[in-house]
């Protein structure tokens, strides 16, 4: 009796449809992509690095005492404004809080009209700061280095700014002139005193910061000298802006 013997048929070698669809939708790289992608990744990698080098090379190359002042000037605005908010927190609370809230109200609203007059320029200031002296002799200033001087110190915490005899507040214009510079279309020449109230050692610090306004000027062939008037004797900011009536804004009531 022979033994029967059975043999699995042979499989089908053509793939399915459902191997055919799973081939088709699975990705397959080419070279051409794979490329495309290591190019994609050293690019990103150099650009971070860039960055980083960029964020750090002008302080690298800084000396030790530049990086101290730095440091304390950025200290101080920090102390400033941290100040601000206690000023403006103890306001709130006297509107809030108070017993006698209207009087609080009153006397919150005029020393803020007293402070935006003198932000706006439209009422003379006195009070600490320093007096710069900006010295052009070859009349080489131009108006785009007034206007870095000028940054620089509100930057800094300025509250109020004459240059010569003309105040500078947000909305004063510079321009290039004969033998001078246009400010707010007031001709000033050199010797440029600038007025500046604000706390003396902070302005005076920004002024000499390396790479600041004072190598710039150094480099049109000007010279800056800086004086700080602290205590009450101070500076005194006298020239007025004067302050169009808007021709089409008008105050907006809550609703809208």
């Amino acid at each position: 009796m022979g033994a029967s013997s059975s043999t699995d048929p042979d499989p089908d070698p053509r793939p399915g449809p459902w191997r055919r669809l799973r081939r088709a939708a699975s990705p397959r790289a080419t070279r051409g992509q794979v490329l495309a992608g290591v190019l994609c990744a050293a690019l990103g990698f150099g650009v971070v690095v860039q960055v980083r080098q960029t964020d750090t090379s002008d302080l690298a190359d800084l000396r030790e005492s530049d990086l101290v002042r730095i440091l304390d000037d950025t200290t101080e605005r920090g102390e400033r404004l941290a100040g601000e908010l206690q000023d403006l927190q103890a306001t709130r609370r006297e509107l809030t809080e108070g017993s006698d809230r209207s009087a609080a109200a009153e006397e919150a609203a005029a020393a803020r009209a007293r402070e935006y007059g003198v932000l706006a320029g439209t009422l003379p200031a006195h009070g600490p700061g320093v007096v710069a002296t900006v010295t052009d002799p070859g009349t080489a200033l131009r108006a785009t280095n007034l206007i870095q001087l000028v940054q620089e110190l509100r930057d800094s915490g300025a509250e109020g700014i004459q240059i010569g005899q003309t105040r500078v507040v947000a909305q004063t214009a510079f321009a290039d002139g004969t033998g001078g510079v246009l400010v707010d279309g007031r001709l000033e020449r050199s010797p440029y005193v600038v007025t500046v109230i604000g706390d003396p050692a902070t302005l005076a610090t920004a002024l000499d910061i390396p790479g600041g306004v004072r190598e710039t000027l150094r480099s049109a062939g000007a010279d800056l000298d800086v004086q700080r008037r602290p205590g009450p004797d101070g500076v005194s900011v006298t020239a007025l802006h004067a302050v169009s009536a808007p021709q089409y804004a008008r105050p907006a009531s809550p609703q809208q």
